[in-house]
């Protein structure tokens, strides 16, 4: 079992940057496939972005596309959020997600939260007008 811990929330303006990070306890962290979610009050857990074990392939919410970055490090087992040009709508708890995957194409990427086994605890982040 990997667990998850999630970094680097806060309080911003609109228009600022955060990074969000994910540490995971697994030493073969490059067999996990990662994504992150958010979820904001009231509402549902909504995909956010998502990386393949390789860290060849992503894929964004639209309402992300162009302002977020994931990336991922398997050396040091962890995975980042760039986070730029926040908009007070990016408030919420971000997740990190994980799922074990030594058999799946190292390009595989899935932005459905079903397909993951493994969730951090999240983060706050909350950008303001």
């Amino acid at each position: 079992q990997v667990l998850l811990v999630e970094s680097g929330g806060g309080s911003v303006q609109a228009g600022e940057s955060l990074r969000l990070s994910c540490t995971a306890s697994e030493r073969t962290f490059s067999s996990y496939l990662m994504a992150w979610f958010r979820q904001a009050p009231g509402k549902k857990r909504d995909f956010v972005a998502t990386i393949s074990r390789s860290g060849g392939t992503t894929d964004y919410a639209d309402s992300v596309k162009g302002r977020f970055t994931i990336s991922r490090d398997n050396a040091k087992a962890m995975v980042y959020l760039q986070m730029n040009s926040l908009k007070p709508e990016d408030t919420a708890v971000y997740y990190c997600a994980a799922d074990y995957r030594p058999r799946t194409g190292s390009w595989y990427i899935s932005g459905d939260p079903d397909e993951y086994e493994y969730w951090g605890q999240g983060t706050q982040v909350t950008v303001s007008s």
